[in-house]
Order: C-alpha cells, then sequence, then structure tokens
C-alpha cells in the first residue's frame, strides 16, 4: 500500500454565505462571476484558484477563502453585490473538516445516511444531512469530502471522525489550506 486509507485534516478558512434576494438570483451570479466566482446550481459544488463554492438550498452559496482579517471577506462581497443578497459571515460560526482516501466511504458510512461512493456522490457533489446526531454540509472535492458543521458541533464530529477512523489506519492528521483544498499543493 502507498499511504494510509483515509486521512483527515481540519481547514480553517473565511465562510461567507451568500443569499439571492427573491428574484435576483442571475443578477448575484453575474455579479459574482465578474469577480471570478462561479456559483455552482443547487446540490453541487465547484473550486476556483482561491476558493470553494457550494450550494446545497435554491439561490444560497456557501464560499469558503483563505482566512483574513474578521469581516474583511463579508465586506467586499456586500459592497461588490450591490444589494442583490445577503450577506452573512459564518467564518465563526462553521468548522471545516476534510477526509481523504479510499476508506472515506466506508468509514462515514458509519454515521452518514448517504451513499458518498463516488458513483453517487462524484466530485462536485454537494448535500447537506444529519450526521452522527449534527448538521453537516458535505462536498465532493478533488482533496477529499469536505465537512462543514456548526462550530457547536464541530468537538463532537471531529471526535467521531477520529474513532471512526481507527479501523482504516489513518495517516497523522493535519491542517489543509483553502488553497490545498482548490487541488493547489504548491502552499
Amino acid at each position: 500500500m502507498s499511504g494510509p486509507e483515509l486521512r483527515l485534516a481540519t481547514c480553517r478558512a473565511d465562510v461567507v454565505e451568500l443569499a439571492a434576494w427573491r428574484d435576483r438570483a442571475a443578477a448575484l451570479e453575474q455579479l459574482a462571476a465578474a469577480e471570478g466566482v462561479a456559483l455552482p446550481a443547487t446540490g453541487r459544488c465547484a473550486t476556483g484558484k482561491e476558493h470553494v463554492a457550494l450550494s446545497v438550498r435554491p439561490a444560497r452559496w456557501l464560499l469558503l477563502g483563505p482566512p483574513a482579517p474578521p469581516g474583511n471577506a463579508a465586506g467586499r462581497w456586500a459592497a461588490s453585490l450591490s444589494g442583490q443578497a445577503a450577506v452573512i459571515d459564518l467564518s465563526g460560526a462553521l468548522a471545516a473538516f476534510v477526509v481523504s482516501g479510499p476508506a472515506v466511504p466506508e468509514m462515514l458510512a458509519r454515521g452518514c445516511r448517504l451513499d458518498l461512493r463516488a458513483a453517487a456522490f462524484p466530485m462536485g457533489t454537494a448535500a447537506a444531512t444529519i450526521m452522527v446526531q449534527v448538521p453537516v454540509t458535505l462536498a465532493a472535492l478533488a482533496a477529499g469530502i469536505l465537512l462543514l458543521t456548526p462550530a457547536t458541533t464541530a468537538r463532537h464530529l471531529h471526535e467521531w471522525l477520529l474513532e471512526t477512523s481507527k479501523p482504516f489506519a489513518p495517516g497523522p492528521e493535519f491542517e489543509m489550506s483553502v488553497h490545498q483544498l482548490c487541488g493547489d499543493d504548491s502552499t
């Protein structure tokens, strides 16, 4: 075997939610595109050079970017969207974990009702569910499965991930940057 069957990482990121005002989703998508961010369809995710965008509800998107001073990302988005959407800074409200490796679908099946095999949950897919009794938003990325959970349940999910991963001979836990999450291995 060339490496561990499973890897667990934490990912520090700024998280901003964009919620389009009624009938303004198309205008919001155009404004975001002008900022270099393609907003994916509901149930999808996409990466850019420095961001991950995902949608699990109509006309709402979560954007993950590199950590910055508090409020910077939300303020920048609020200024550039010209009143087309509500902009909510969720950086302190959500925690991000990434699990990767061939054992991920089997390991996560122990606490998740979604079928996370690549055939059913291919790269570019996003979903929200309850996992080990807490809300989790998942996204299938080249770097692995991104798990977002409320900060209040992050410790519970993290401990569950550590305990459940033991039979799969996990590699050492590490921190992943947003650049790495987007597929940039140079940072």
